[in-house]
């Protein structure tokens, strides 16, 4: 609780602090969260931008080399998700290093979440969730989970009920989720993955690294998704 998430929405988030899908949920999430960001010293100009900052670390007595590796991996992921990042150029009939320049992921604001679901009973007709309904709002996000299932996706949004099912864990893997500014990117050609956490009352850790470009990127309907019959949305 010392390292409580600050204005720079970095630190720890307390169980039931965020409510994703406030329409059906009667409580908070039943999760607690660490944030961690590009790390970005106070006395850097660059620092007064949103999203951008120095992290908050607990003391090296307390968590020694959390820090080292923490960085390590955030350092990872952003190299594992320009990977992905060239597969959707690539599949949008773009040039391969396309969200690699500067100004989109060269620059990128990519932050890191560190997941610990408690051992609650979820139950959607009674509005108790893990994590309530929601799509991610950036281009990407990387999952990484333990063996517990909870994860669950809907691929129609607009189905009257919609089914849920579940995502199977993918050990030594990420789950890759959309989201919604790539779908506007795109023209809806990606569409972005609306998703949910329904627990069996196991605790349940992931790591979600959400990715997106920089703040001086310009998002509009990119030149290869729109046409005469596919106006930009």
């Amino acid at each position: 609780m010392k390292l409580l998430r600050n204005e720079k929405n970095r630190g720890y988030t307390p169980v039931l602090d965020e409510i994703l899908d406030p329409e059906n949920q009667v409580n908070g999430d039943y999760k607690e969260g660490y944030y961690i960001g590009v790390e970005v010293p106070a006395d850097d100009p660059q620092s007064n931008k949103p999203f951008y900052g120095p992290n908050q670390w607990p003391s090296e007595e307390v968590l020694p080399k959390w820090r080292e590796v923490m960085e390590q991996y955030h350092r990872e992921a952003l190299r594992v998700a320009k990977s992905v990042a060239r597969i959707i150029a690539l599949a949008l009939n773009l040039d391969a290093d396309f969200f690699d320049r500067p100004e989109m992921l060269g620059d990128s604001i990519a932050t890191l979440r560190l997941l610990h679901y408690e051992g609650q009973v979820s139950n959607p007709s009674k509005g108790v969730y893990g994590a309530g309904a929601h799509s991610d709002y950036g281009l990407i996000t990387l999952l990484a989970t333990d063996d517990v299932v909870g994860l669950q996706i809907c691929k129609d949004r607009n189905a009257q009920p919609q089914v849920w099912e579940y995502v199977a864990p993918v050990k030594g893997g990420f789950i890759v989720n959309l989201g919604d500014m790539l779908e506007r990117w795109s023209n809806s050609i990606f569409r972005s993955t609306l998703h949910r956490v329904v627990l069996d009352g196991q605790e349940r850790y992931s790591i979600a690294f959400f990715v997106e470009p920089s703040h001086d990127c310009v998002v509009e309907c990119l030149p290869t998704c729109k046409s005469e019959t596919n106006p930009p949305k």
